[in-house]
C-alpha cells in the first residue's frame, strides 16, 4: 500500500493555515470581549440617562404630589420594548411602586436583593456611586439575561422646601429608581457580529490559502521541480541549464546548479581527453626527457669544450703577444725592405686578429660576477650608443629613442651590461650595411617588477632554423668575421643579474631584442669568485624565444 506523503505545496498551506486560524481566534475571543465591553458599558449610559430622563421628567409632578401621574408616566416608559421593570424603592426599602402590580409595597432585603446589596454590603452606606457600580447582570425568571441600573433620587432644596413634601432638609436620600432591561439585544448583535467575524475570517482563511499555494507554485515549487528534473538529468549523464527569471535565492540556486553542470562537463571532457591521450602524453614526456637527457650531455660536452679553450688560449696567448710585439718592432725598422713591408703590416694585422680571438675565448671560459651598484639604464644605453654610432658601419642607421624618464636606479654592472649593449647594437648595425632604422626603447613592465630595454632594427632577419642557435657558443652567421661567442656571453651576464633576454625576428623585416633586468633582483643570484666555463655556458631551454647575432 502506498503512504501519502504530502508535497511542499500542502505543507506550506496547512502549516500557514494552521497559523492564520489560531491568530484569528485569538483576536476573534479578544475583539468579542471588547465588543461585549464597549456594548455594554454604552447599555448602561444608555439605562442610566433613561433613569436621569425619568427622574427629571417626573420632579414637578413629584413637588406637587401627583403620584398618579408620575406612576403613570413610568408605566408608559416601562411598556417599550426591552425594558423589563422599573421600580421605585424608597429609603426603607419599599417598593412604593413598580411596573410589575405584584412587587408594589413589597420591603426588599437591602443586604440581598441585587437591586440593594451593590451599596449596602458595605460597613457604611454609599450614597454616591458610579453608574458601573449601579449596575448589575443577572437571569431573570425566564432564564433571561438582564441589566439592571439602580439610580438614587437625593432630597434637593426644591424638595424640602415645598409645602406639600413631608420630608426634612437633613435627609439626603428619598429613595432610588431601579430600572431592569433585556440584554436579548445586546446578545444579537455580539451573535451577528460573531456570525459575520466568522464568515470574514473563513474567507480570508481560504483567500490567503489560495493565494499562499499559487505563490508556492509560481515560486517555489515550479522552480524546484524543475530543479530536481534537471538534477536528474544530470544524474542521467546529461549537461542541463536551467533559466534563472529572478534574482532571489532561487534565481542564485539555479545559477549554482548551471555553474556545478558546466564544471562537471568540463571535468568530465578533460577526463575522457586525459584518457585518450594519455598514450600520446606518456610519449610526450619520454620525448622531452631524452632532449633534457640529451641537453645535458651537450651542456657537458660544452663545459668540457670551455675548459679546454680556456687552456688553449692561455697556452697561445704568450707565443702571440711576443710575435704581435716583435713585429711592430720590425715594421718601425729601417733597415726592413720596403718591398716586405706589406706582409709584415699582414702578419701584425692577422696578429692581432687573432689576440682579439683568444680574448673573446678567454671572456667566453671566465665570466666575472657582477659588481653591482645602483644605476640607470637610460644613462648605460647612451652612453653605449655614443661609442659605437659614429663607426661607420652607423653612416647610413636612423637612430630613434624612446626612453622612460621615470625609470628606477637598478642594482647593475654598468661595465657589463654595457657590454652586451655593444654586441646586440654592433650586430643590429651589421645586419643593416645599406641602412636603415635603429629603435632603442625603454621602459618599465606593468606589473612593476622589471625594466626593459626593447632594440628594433629593420636589417635582413634570421631564419627560423638559426634563431634557436644564436646563443649557442661558435654559433655565427658572419662567417669567418665572427666567433660566435658575443650573444652566448651575454645571454650569461643577463641571466647573472637575474633577467631574460628574448628576440623576435622575420627574415627580410628585421630583429628585436628585448633584455627584462630586475628592479629588485634575488640575492642568490650574486656569486662570488669566478664562475668556471660551464657556469658560463648559461644556454636558453630548448626552444625558447632567444635572439640572433646578426
Amino acid at each position: 500500500m502506498l503512504s501519502w506523503r504530502p508535497n511542499l505545496i500542502t505543507k506550506l498551506s496547512l502549516g500557514s493555515s494552521l497559523v492564520l486560524v489560531l491568530a484569528m481566534l485569538i483576536f476573534s475571543f479578544s475583539n468579542l470581549g471588547t465588543l461585549r465591553q464597549v456594548i455594554m458599558e454604552k447599555s448602561i449610559d444608555e439605562v442610566d440617562n433613561l433613569s436621569e430622563t425619568l427622574i427629571r421628567s417626573t420632579h414637578y409632578q413629584m413637588l406637587e404630589d401627583d403620584r398618579k401621574r408620575v406612576y403613570q408616566m413610568i408605566q408608559e416608559v416601562g411598556s417599550q420594548r426591552g425594558i423589563e421593570l422599573i421600580r421605585l424603592i424608597n429609603k426603607d426599602g419599599t417598593i412604593i411602586f413598580s411596573t410589575r402590580e405584584e412587587e408594589i409595597s413589597k420591603r426588599l432585603n437591602k443586604e440581598g436583593d441585587r437591586a440593594c446589596n451593590m451599596c449596602h454590603t458595605y460597613v457604611t452606606t454609599h450614597t454616591h456611586a458610579s453608574s458601573m457600580n449601579r449596575s448589575r447582570i443577572f437571569l431573570n425568571s425566564a432564564g433571561e439575561e438582564v441589566l439592571g441600573v439602580v439610580k438614587a433620587i437625593y432630597n434637593q432644596e426644591s424638595c424640602y422646601t415645598s409645602s406639600c413634601h413631608f420630608h426634612s432638609a437633613d435627609t439626603s436620600l428619598l429613595g432610588v429608581l431601579d430600572v431592569i432591561v433585556s440584554l436579548d439585544d445586546m446578545r444579537q448583535a455580539v451573535v451577528s457580529y460573531r456570525n459575520d467575524l466568522l464568515a470574514e475570517a473563513i474567507i480570508l482563511l481560504f483567500s490567503l490559502c489560495l493565494g499562499l499555494t499559487l505563490l508556492t507554485r509560481a515560486m517555489v515549487h515550479r522552480p524546484v521541480k524543475i530543479l530536481l528534473n534537471h538534477t536528474r538529468d544530470l544524474a542521467s549523464g546529461q549537461w542541463p541549464q536551467i533559466p534563472s527569471y529572478t534574482r532571489d535565492e532561487i534565481g542564485e540556486l539555479s545559477s549554482a546548479f548551471n555553474e556545478m553542470s558546466q564544471k562537471l562537463r568540463i571535468a568530465r571532457v578533460e577526463l575522457e581527453q586525459w584518457a585518450g591521450t594519455l598514450e600520446i602524453k606518456v610519449e610526450e614526456r619520454t620525448r622531452q626527457i631524452k632532449e633534457m637527457q640529451s641537453e645535458l650531455v651537450r651542456t657537458e660536452k660544452l663545459a668540457s669544450l670551455g675548459e679546454l679553450v680556456a687552456g688553449i688560449a692561455h697556452e697561445i696567448n704568450n707565443p702571440l703577444a711576443g710575435i704581435l710585439m716583435f713585429s711592430s718592432i720590425m715594421a718601425k725598422d729601417p733597415r726592413l725592405d720596403p718591398g716586405l713591408q706589406d706582409d709584415l703590416n699582414t702578419v701584425i694585422s692577422e696578429t692581432q686578429r687573432c689576440s682579439r680571438i683568444v680574448r673573446e675565448l678567454l671572456n667566453f671560459s671566465r665570466e666575472s660576477v657582477p659588481k653591482k651598484s645602483l644605476d640607470s639604464v637610460n644613462r648605460i644605453l647612451g652612453v653605449t650608443l655614443g661609442l659605437v654610432e659614429n663607426q661607420a658601419y652607423f653612416h647610413n642607421i636612423r637612430i630613434s629613442r624612446i626612453y622612460d624618464p621615470d625609470l628606477p636606479d637598478i642594482p647593475m654592472d654598468a661595465a657589463q651590461l654595457q657590454q652586451v649593449f655593444i654586441n646586440i647594437l654592433i650586430n643590429a648595425s651589421q645586419a643593416m650595411p645599406h641602412g636603415g632604422e635603429l629603435s632603442l626603447q625603454t621602459g618599465r613592465e606593468p606589473a612593476g617588477d622589471y625594466v626593459f630595454v626593447r632594440i628594433r632594427d629593420t636589417g635582413c632577419g634570421i631564419s627560423r632554423e638559426n634563431l634557436e642557435k644564436i646563443f649557442d657558443p661558435f654559433f655565427t652567421t658572419k662567417g669567418h668575421q665572427g666567433t660566435g661567442l658575443g650573444l652566448s656571453v651575454s645571454y650569461g651576464i643577463i641571466e647573472s643579474h637575474g633577467g631574460q633576454i628574448e628576440v623576435e625576428s622575420q627574415l627580410g623585416a628585421g630583429t628585436q631584442f628585448t633584455i627584462h633586468l630586475p628592479v629588485h633582483p634575488p640575492e642568490d643570484l650574486v656569486v662570488e669568485g669566478e664562475a668556471t666555463a660551464a657556469e658560463a655556458l648559461r644556454l636558453p631551454p630548448p626552444g625558447a624565444n632567444s635572439g640572433p647575432p646578426e
